[in-house]
């Protein structure tokens, strides 16, 4: 039987993740996930590639508020602040920059100077003809918890599942299972995987202590390389899209509704 085992939002792009036992699967991936992202002075995105400390930003949004660390910033939309124009990975989008006070708590706490936007508008995902928020390039991240045992099994140290920064983790479907999926459907909601992840120096970084390393890549690479699209990838996990949309929780039932090709 397979089944949901882990439910993760990350409210700040690059920051720490926010396990939920149920949450809102929207087009543009669960409720809130990747809705605000720190920008330098030209609007380019920050992350753990470098700036590893991010993953020390305990993030928790309510859809009102977001806490970071103690620190409680009321959000702003796009009638209260200027809206302006942002990249992810070169990617045009926008957010509504969500002022001052935010922009130096966070400049303080990297040492650089930043701004926090959060996400308005449309952005379009790499492929599949999905939405996505701040997220790289798609709305969701989903790995199989049989997949991070194999993983775990030829490491000399075992990683928790939040060095992959996973949106929705199974149990059941066996190691790289996710791999030779195309559909799911769990309760009313459907997914399709796109496209395997290409995982980069992100999962490296420790996300208790913000300190980088070399695994789980230099293991990855060995047995997990593939071509897709022309480019070489390590891989693990699966980029994917919701078809429907709906609520989804810890523990429900998943049925595989289609295998890829």
């Amino acid at each position: 039987m397979i089944t949901v085992a882990g439910l993760n939002v990350h409210p700040l792009k690059s920051g720490s993740g926010t396990p939920v036992r149920e949450a809102e699967l929207t087009e543009t991936g669960l409720r809130h996930d990747r809705e605000f992202m720190l920008v330098d002075a030209e609007g380019r995105f920050l992350s753990q590639r470098k700036h590893p400390r991010m993953a020390l930003l305990r993030t928790s949004y309510d859809g009102v508020a977001l806490d970071v660390n103690g620190f409680h910033h009321k959000a702003l939309g796009p009638g209260d602040a200027p809206v302006v124009d942002v990249t992810v990975h070169g990617r045009s989008c926008q957010g509504v920059d969500q002022g001052a006070e935010a922009a130096g708590y966070f400049s303080d706490f990297l040492g650089t100077p930043v701004r926090l936007v959060r996400f308005t508008g449309v952005r379009q995902t790499s492929r599949g003809d999905g939405r996505v928020a701040y997220g790289d390039a798609y709305p969701l991240l989903v790995i199989s918890e049989e997949s991070l045992a194999d993983l775990n099994a030829r490491l000399a140290e075992p990683l928790p599942m939040n060095r992959f920064r996973p949106n929705i983790v199974l149990s059941g479907l066996g190691a790289y299972g996710e791999d030779s999926v195309r559909r799911i459907a769990i309760g009313d909601v459907e997914i399709e995987f796109v496209k395997p992840c290409g995982r980069c120096v992100i999962t490296t970084v420790d996300q208790e202590t913000g300190v980088k390393g070399r695994e789980p890549l230099a293991t990855l690479a060995r047995y997990r390389t593939v071509t897709f699209d022309g480019e070489r990838l390590i891989v693990f996990g699966q980029n994917a899209v919701p078809r429907t949309t709906g609520s989804l929780h810890v523990g429900q039932s998943v049925e595989v509704l289609e295998f890829a090709a």
